[in-house]
């Protein structure tokens, strides 16, 4: 049980990561620390959001 709790917060995790890539890319070398933090911070919620968004991206298609 608890290798499949690890194993799904590790997906989770990674999940993160995915959606918060592209920010991270286009705002790595650019403008201030400061900016930086403030794109990643207003990114957040989407990306821990992000299997709700995939949820209903699968739903709406059917």
């Amino acid at each position: 049980m608890r290798m499949l709790i690890a194993l799904l917060v590790v997906v989770y995790l990674v999940g993160v990561g995915v959606v918060l890539a592209p920010t991270v890319k286009a705002k790595w070398n650019t403008g201030s620390t400061s900016q930086f933090v403030t794109s990643i911070a207003s990114e957040i919620p989407t990306a821990l959001a992000w299997p709700a968004t995939i949820y209903r991206k699968t739903t709406e298609r059917g």
